[in-house]
C-alpha cells in the first residue's frame, strides 16, 4: 500500500538559534494548522523519515582511543554511527534520536561527538544520573544548554537502592526538563506497572514536562493477568495530555515472529485512547539489527497498522490508524530531526 505523505512534528522538534524554555507541549499540529502552515500537499522531496528511538556506540578502535565502554557493559554487537547511516540508507530513514546507551553509561562524549559531526541527521536524548549528590543534575543542564541534546532518559534501575524516580533528584530532573522544554522518555525494564505511580505522581506534580514512555512501557499482548496490568497501566496514562507513547523496538513487544502482527491490536488500543498524534515509532537500533533488520523495523510498523485499515467498527477509527501508518515514520518538513534499549 503506498502511503499517503502526512507531516508530524515530533516532541523533539529542533529550536532555531538556541532552546526554547517554553514547554514543547503542543508541538504537534492538527490537520488544519499543517494545511494553512504547509499546504494542503507536499512532494516527496519536502519530507524527511525520523526515527524515534535508537542507540550508536563505540567501535571496538574507538573505545581504545578516546570513547571508552562503561565497565561490565561492552556491547556484543556493533553500533558505530558509520553502521547506522549505511541502515539508514537502505531503509530510507532520513534522520534520529539517538539516545545515550547504557554501554557508555553517563560518559556522553561518544554520542556528543556523533551529533556534532551530523547535527542535520541526529538530535540526542541524555540519560539522566540520579546520583544522590546531585552532581547529574548540572551534567544534564549542561548536556543540554551547552551540547544541544533534546531529550532525557530516567531508566528507574539506575537509581540507588530503596529510593524512587519521586525523590528529590528525580523531581529536580523532572522539572528543569520541562522549564526547558525537552521531554522526558521513561524505561521500564521490568515493566510499567513497576512504575506506573511515580510518574503519575511526576505528570500531576509538573503537567509541563512532556513525557515519553520508551518500548510502550514493555507492554505485550495480553496472555495473563500481569500482561493486562502493565497494558492497562499505559492506556490510563493517556489521560495526561503530556504524555507519547513509543511504538518501538517491536521485536521486544511481540510474541510472534517478524512482522509482529499480534500488536495490532495494542496499536488500535493506543490510537483510541492517545490518537495518532501522540504515538511515535522506532526501531531500536542496532539491538533490532539481527531480529529483523533495520529495514525491516521500518516495514514491520507500516505493516502492523496496515493491519488495522477496514478492522474498525467506527469509520473514524478506521481513518485514524490509516493516518498512523501514513506518520508512523515521523515524516518531517524539517531538514533536521528531530539498560540497554
Amino acid at each position: 500500500m503506498t502511503l499517503r505523505v502526512v507531516l508530524f512534528l515530533t516532541p523533539f522538534s529542533r529550536v532555531p538559534n538556541s532552546l526554547s524554555r517554553r514547554p514543547r507541549q503542543g508541538c504537534f499540529l492538527s490537520k488544519r494548522s499543517r494545511r494553512r502552515r504547509f499546504g494542503t500537499t507536499m512532494s516527496a522531496q519536502s519530507v524527511k523519515v525520523v526515527d524515534s528511538h535508537l542507540h550508536v556506540w563505540a567501535s571496538a578502535e574507538e573505545a581504545e582511543n578516546g570513547f571508552p565502554y562503561h565497565p561490565g557493559y561492552e556491547p556484543t554487537l556493533p553500533g558505530n554511527v558509520e553502521f547506522l547511516l549505511e541502515s539508514m540508507g537502505e531503509a530510507g530513514v532520513d534522520g534520529a534520536v539517538i539516545v545515550q546507551p547504557i554501554n557508555h553509561m553517563f560518559d556522553h562524549s561518544l554520542v556528543t561527538s556523533v551529533l556534532k559531526r551530523y547535527p542535520s541527521k541526529f538530535i540526542g536524548c541524555c540519560l539522566a544520573n540520579p546520583a544522590a549528590d546531585g552532581t547529574g543534575i548540572k551534567q544534564f543542564e549542561e548536556l543540554i544548554l551547552q551540547d544541544g541534546y533534546r531529550a532525557v532518559r530516567l531508566n528507574p534501575n539506575l537509581w540507588p537502592s530503596g529510593q524512587k524516580m519521586t525523590n528529590d533528584i528525580g523531581k529536580a530532573i523532572f522539572s528543569k526538563a520541562g522549564n526547558l522544554g525537552v521531554p522526558v522518555c521513561f524505561l521500564c525494564m521490568k515493566g510499567l506497572d513497576f512504575h506506573i505511580s511515580e510518574i503519575e505522581e511526576l505528570c500531576s506534580e509538573f503537567p509541563s514536562t512532556i513525557v515519553l514512555i520508551d518500548h510502550l512501557g514493555f507492554a505485550k499482548p495480553s496472555v495473563n493477568d500481569e500482561d493486562n496490568e502493565n497494558l492497562s497501566a499505559l492506556l490510563k496514562l493517556s489521560r495526561f495530555p503530556q504524555v507519547y507513547a513509543k511504538f518501538s523496538a517491536l521485536f521486544r513487544l511481540s510474541r510472534k515472529p517478524f512482522p509482529y502482527d499480534d500488536l495490532s491490536e495494542i496499536l488500535s488500543q493506543l490510537i483510541s485512547k492517545y490518537g495518532a498524534n501522540r504515538i511515535l515509532w522506532g526501531s531500536d537500533f542496532p539491538y533490532v539489527v539481527p531480529e529483523c533488520g533495520y529495514k525491516g523495523a521500518k516495514e514491520a510498523v507500516t505493516h502492523v497498522a496496515n493491519l488495522l485499515h477496514g478492522t474498525s467498527d467506527r469509520d473514524e477509527d478506521a481513518a485514524t490508524a490509516r493516518q498512523f501508518s501514513s506518520s508512523g515514520n515521523w515524516k518531517r518538513k524539517e531538514s533536521c530531526c528531530t539498560g540497554a534499549s
